[in-house]
Parts: structure tokens; C-alpha cells; sequence
């Protein structure tokens, strides 16, 4: 029995679908691992995270079969041994689970018992739920392996030190949300730490998948609750922690802390890397999007720039009569200030066009929505234009707050691929101009110093398709709109709970029917990172056809 180890933490992003790369790299961060007794992976390291239905593939299980084994054949050679995140079929079910490989072979697996099945998570429809886990033999070191949201439960990392676990491992798949570093290190691995007086292993995975960006930040908590290392957010990682064992206990020698993103910057990293593991991985060239002038646009243009580098972010400028001289003005100097291409096509040619198609249908009606959106919907298929044409995908610039209300064009401003906005509320993105024009993202691949005019981020907020238009004309001021909203969506909230908070009943009542008559856009829109706690898509899935309302 062994007194001493080293583990290695593998903080890592991976390619969902992609076994071979995936096993590939894992052989190349246990090579760099030279000289650990153990390598540890986030959680489905080998298929990647979340799988979704993808999992239900008899040859995806297979070939993770087969490559298990290729990495199990490789510890042969007397490296480190590696704790590796699969899934496995037994007896006509699925179970996500834990391996560990050494000396040639599959030693052990350990199966996740708790399957998440709230938010972004559908577990439940995938796998079966494993036995509560015994730990694994090491080297004479007996060590407890909760997966992921075992970690949350208490009985489980209960029973493994009931059957003798001397340290606890965590491999996890725990994507990004506001304020997820407290409820990580404090609410579940300290209160888990606390009750079982165990040191923990905390390993989480970075990088973007579809809606879902992985922000890393592993750590490793002492039996006191002290933090021996802690691990970068947003960036791969590897970091090989010594272990001694006095009067019974595993203590890990203190190594390097790394400071954590705090608000904004945390969400706007998770925006740019999951527009570019998103852009990169569906192979675009690059990102096309409308410059409007205004401050939507001009967010999305310098995320888009931040995580692709300005070479492949192209702007568009589609003026119309209604356009300000200010508009036209602050749009070509945000793409001065990026660096980023820039293109004017006016769509006045296009609204005569279609004044003439529709002119003896229309006639004797007074000018009103529909012409508004025809604008839209003219920017949209050029903008696909441009898309199909050169094979950059088109970045949506709507945010939370209209889309909750409805404040988009289908099938105008909301076509494109991706949306960065998509649940950051409007009050958010004034926070990440003024954050983003005086700070460069850790991240960020475009250029140092302001990326927009101070005007964009202090002028009143249009959609400019109609004479003086402005967004208070029929909305709240946002700094009113978006707690109502909060309430609603975040909270769950009825009209009469936020009435209490002190809002006005007529103006609640009707931001609640306009966040439930627009579910039918949300449907038909692009994904976009998760931010928050419950996003428009995977988190909040209500139905269309709909005739609940609180008041």
C-alpha cells in the first residue's frame, strides 16, 4: 500500500462524436503527464458532452468500445494509469460510467447513480441509473469516483466513505452559468468535504458545445476545506498533484491558485468560446453579420472578433431610408475599431421591389407592422445571400429581452446560425459594452481599447424602420423590463408575486402575455450559449399552443 501519489488533472475540451480525436488527445495529455501514478478525465471524456441522442447509436458504443481498449492497451508501457469518462451497454442498457485502465486493461468501472434530468440535462432519457458506486482499488488506495451530479447528493459520497474511501475523485460535464464557481466550490464539493472529511478532486472540461460552453476552473479542496490548487477558467489544463498520506489522511501539496473570472467577464468569455468551438468545429470560414449602428450588433461583432480574430468576421451595414446619419456613423467606426470587414448594401431597392409587388394588395391600408418587417425580412435574405454564397455563417445580434417579448422578425433579424445574445437580457448587454470597451478578454482575439462608440452604448436603443423610432415607444425602459422578465422566466414568477415586488399589475399582465404568445419564435430560432439559469431552449420548454396566464 502505497503512502505517496501523483495525480494529474486533465482539464481538457473535447469533440462530441469524435472517438478517435478525442482518444488521440487523451494519449497526448498522458504523455505530458509523465510521472503521475493517475490521469484523471471530465466526465464521457471519450464520446464528449453531452451526447444526447447521439448515445443511442449501437455503433457509436461500439467503436467507444474499441477505443476504450486502444487506451487501455497503452498504459501497458508502466506510465500513468487513466480514469477515462465512457458508456457502456449491458443487458440492452446504456449506463455513463467511469474506467479506469492500467497495465494494459480495463481494471475497473464505476457507473453514474445519479442521472440529472432538470435544465439543460435529459440523462434519464439516455442512460440507466448505476448502484450506489463502491469505491475503486488503486495501488491499495481505496478511492470513491462520484460522477458529476453524484456529487450533489449527499447519501452517495455518504456510502463511499461508509465502504471505505480515503479520497474522492469527481469527473464532471458541469457546463457554465452565472455565479457556478460558489455553488461548485462552496454549496456541493465544501458541504460534500464537510460531511464526509475527505479531500475531493474536482475535474471539469472547457470549450463549447452547441448551447453549452464548459468553463474548466478544477480544484482540488483538502479534507479542511482548503483550496490546494486551483485550476484556469476557459483554458486547457494540466496540473499533476502530489498526495501524501499522514496518521490516515490523504493531504495534497499546496500548488498554483488561479484567480477566477468574476461578472461581466465570466459571460462574456462564455460567449466567445462557444461561438468560436461552434464556428470551428462546423467548419465556417467565418461569421457574417448586420451592423446596425447600434448596440446589439456592435456586441455580437466584437464577440464574434474576440473568438475568431478579425480576419473572419465580416460586417454589413443595410441602410434604409429611416437610417440616422448616427447609425451609419457608429457602425462603420465599430468595424474600424475591430479591424473586421465592412460592406454597405442599402436595401431601398429591395423595399421599392416589393412596394410594387405588394402595391395593389395592400392598397387603402395605412403603412404599419408588415412593412416594418418587410425590412427586416430584406436585411435577412441578404445577409443568406452573402451566407450561401461564401460560406459564412450568419450571426443572429437579437437578445433576451426582445426575444422574450417577441421583438424580433421571424424569418428577418432572427435567421442566421447563432446567436450570442440569446439569453443575455438587454440591462446585460449595456454591462458587457462598458466592460468589453475598457477591458480585453482573457480570450479575446481582437484588438486591445474600445470596440464601439460610447455613443452606441448611451443613445437610446431603435430598431430605426419606422420615422423616430424608438424601443420605449411600446416596451418598459429595460432597466424595468428585464426584472419583470427575470421574474418570469428565471423565477417563474405569477403577476401577482412580482405585483408584491412593487411593479405595476397592467404592466406585468401584459409582458406575461407577450413572453407566452411568442413562444411560437423562439421555437425557430438559432441556438445560443446558455448564460443564465434557464435559457430559451433546453431550460425552459413550454408549449406553443398555450392558454395559461396567472392573472
Amino acid at each position: 500500500m502505497t503512502d505517496k501519489l501523483v495525480i494529474a488533472l486533465a482539464q481538457t475540451t473535447q469533440s462530441v462524436g469524435d472517438l478517435a480525436a478525442n482518444a488521440d488527445a487523451m494519449l497526448q495529455w498522458r504523455e505530458r503527464a509523465a510521472g503521475a501514478d493517475l490521469i484523471i478525465f471530465p466526465e464521457l471524456q471519450l464520446i464528449g458532452y453531452p451526447p444526447e441522442d447521439l448515445v443511442l447509436k449501437p455503433a457509436l458504443v461500439d467503436r467507444a468500445n474499441r477505443e476504450l481498449d486502444r487506451l487501455a492497451q497503452a498504459t501497458a508501457d508502466g506510465g500513468p494509469a487513466m480514469l477515462v469518462g465512457t458508456v457502456v451497454a449491458s443487458q440492452g442498457v446504456l449506463f455513463n460510467v467511469v474506467a479506469l485502465l492500467e497495465n494494459g486493461a480495463v481494471t475497473a468501472i464505476r457507473q453514474k447513480r445519479e442521472l440529472p434530468n432538470y435544465g439543460t440535462f435529459d440523462e434519464k432519457r439516455l442512460f440507466a441509473p448505476g448502484p450506489l458506486p463502491a469505491p475503486i482499488d488503486f495501488r491499495g488506495v481505496k478511492i470513491g469516483v462520484p460522477i458529476c451530479e453524484d456529487i450533489w447528493f449527499p447519501f452517495v459520497t455518504a456510502h463511499l466513505r461508509a465502504e471505505g474511501a480515503e479520497l474522492l475523485i469527481s469527473p464532471n460535464g458541469s457546463p457554465f452559468e452565472v455565479d457556478k464557481d460558489d455553488r461548485r466550490i462552496n454549496a456541493v464539493a465544501g458541504t460534500r468535504v464537510r460531511e464526509t472529511g475527505l479531500p475531493l478532486i474536482y475535474v471539469n472540461r472547457v470549450g463549447g458545445q452547441d448551447e453549452l460552453a464548459f468553463d474548466g476552473a478544477s480544484f482540488v479542496m483538502g479534507a479542511d476545506l482548503s483550496i490546494a490548487h486551483q485550476l484556469p477558467d476557459w483554458e486547457e489544463a494540466l496540473v499533476l498533484t502530489e498526495w501524501e498520506k499522514w496518521d490516515g489522511q490523504w493531504l495534497c501539496l499546496p500548488g498554483e491558485r488561479h484567480s477566477l473570472d468574476e461578472r461581466p467577464a465570466d459571460i462574456y468569455n462564455a460567449m466567445v468560446i462557444a461561438l468560436r468551438d461552434y464556428v470551428d468545429r462546423n467548419r465556417f470560414p467565418g461569421v457574417v453579420l448586420g451592423l446596425s449602428g447600434g448596440i446589439d450588433s456592435a456586441l455580437s461583432a466584437a464577440v464574434a472578433v474576440d473568438a475568431l480574430g478579425p480576419d473572419r468576421v465580416w460586417c454589413v451595414m443595410m441602410p434604409s431610408r429611416f437610417t440616422s446619419q448616427d447609425s451609419l456613423d457608429d457602425a462603420v467606426e465599430c468595424a474600424r475599431l475591430l479591424g473586421a470587414r465592412y460592406d454597405v448594401i442599402p436595401i431601398e431597392p429591395g423595399v421599392d421591389a416589393f412596394d410594387a409587388m405588394l402595391g395593389d394588395v395592400f392598397a387603402g391600408r395605412q403603412r404599419d407592422l408588415s412593412e416594418e418587417n418587410i425590412q427586416s425580412r430584406i436585411r435577412g435574405v441578404l445577409l443568406m445571400g452573402l451566407s450561401n454564397k461564401f460560406g459564412h455563417m450568419l450571426l443572429t445580434t437579437g437578445n433576451k429581452s426582445e426575444m422574450s417579448v417577441g421583438y424580433a422578425t421571424i424569418y428577418g433579424d432572427m435567421a442566421g446560425g447563432y446567436s450570442v445574445l440569446k439569453d443575455a437580457y438587454k440591462t446585460t448587454v449595456f454591462d458587457l459594452s462598458r466592460w468589453r470597451n475598457a477591458h480585453m478578454p482573457s480570450l479575446g482575439k481582437g484588438p486591445a481599447g474600445p470596440v464601439m462608440p460610447d455613443r452606441v452604448i448611451t443613445k437610446p436603443p431603435s430598431a430605426e424602420l419606422r420615422e423616430d423610432q424608438k424601443d420605449e415607444d411600446s416596451l418598459p425602459p429595460y432597466e424595468l423590463l428585464d426584472p419583470i422578465l427575470y421574474g418570469l422566466v428565471e423565477e417563474e414568477l405569477s403577476v401577482e408575486q412580482l405585483v408584491a415586488r412593487g411593479f405595476e399589475r397592467d404592466m406585468v399582465a401584459r409582458i406575461e402575455r407577450l413572453l407566452y404568445v411568442a413562444e411560437y419564435k423562439r421555437r425557430q430560432s438559432p441556438p445560443g450559449v446558455k448564460l443564465g439559469i434557464r435559457n430559451f431552449g433546453r431550460d425552459r420548454r413550454y408549449p406553443i399552443t398555450n392558454a395559461f396566464r396567472t392573472l
